[in-house]
């Protein structure tokens, strides 16, 4: 465990990884806590819809991952990193340690990502609807400026659009993967001035579009390479 003081970051570039134990091994766990004063918005099995959030984790586990109960997997996970109150954790079967940041203007984005299994989200119907598992996409995403909670839906929408970007740039035939999940954390607003739009064409949608769009874009051209090179795809 690292002293609380080495682990509160208001940069996402100065998140710090750990690791944790599953199943005999080691693995990776990515910790951000920018602290108190932070609003988040997720799609996360822990932490997730709106609300003031102190730290984020996302936690690489073993391929297969069968274990059924997640969020208090995640929550032992941020008890043992020493993470204090609410906070958002999200789960990958991807590599952690490779992860991707970039930045824009003030905003930032952490993406790890596996692609193995990926698709379009409007897909045909197949029957039964598998339970979820890790999520192979995640999105962190960290902006300067206190959001209205409709601008925090919408920078969710923006992110999850520059993904697509970068994954059909680089001819991957899909949106995404069936399991994706996203974080945005902005300040908390204490006054009427929050941004009230955070669409790809709005100053603070644009940055964080563009930053979102680079870290997807670096991560999965690595993997879509050792696709490539591995004669799959």
């Amino acid at each position: 465990m690292l002293p609380r003081t080495l682990l509160t970051s208001r940069s996402l570039a100065d998140a710090v990884l750990l690791a944790h134990t599953e199943q005999g091994q080691e693995w990776p766990l990515f910790v951000w806590a920018p602290g108190p004063g932070v609003r988040m918005v997720s799609s996360a099995v822990l932490g997730g819809g709106i609300g003031e959030r102190a730290w984020v984790l996302n936690a690489q586990v073993p391929p297969g991952y069968g274990r059924l109960d997640p969020v208090a997997h995640l929550g032992d996970l941020a008890s043992g990193a020493g993470l204090e109150g609410v906070g958002v954790g999200l789960m990958t079967a991807a590599s952690v340690a490779d992860r991707r940041y970039a930045a824009d203007a003030g905003a930032q984005a952490v993406v790890t990502a596996g692609i193995g299994v990926r698709g379009w989200a409007a897909a045909p119907a197949a029957g039964d609807v598998a339970p979820p598992r890790p999520g192979t996409i995640n999105i962190i995403v960290s902006l300067p400026v206190p959001l209205t909670d409709a601008a925090l839906v919408n920078a969710v929408a923006t992110a999850t659009e520059a993904k697509t970007q970068a994954l059909v740039e680089l001819g991957a035939d899909a949106s995404g993967t069936p399991t994706d999940a996203v974080c945005v954390a902005a300040p908390s607003p204490t006054g009427p001035d929050a941004e009230a739009f955070a669409g790809p064409r709005s100053l603070w949608g644009a940055r964080l579009a563009r930053a979102v769009h680079r870290a997807t874009r670096a991560v999965c051209a690595d993997l879509l390479a050792a696709e490539r090179a591995a004669g799959i795809g």
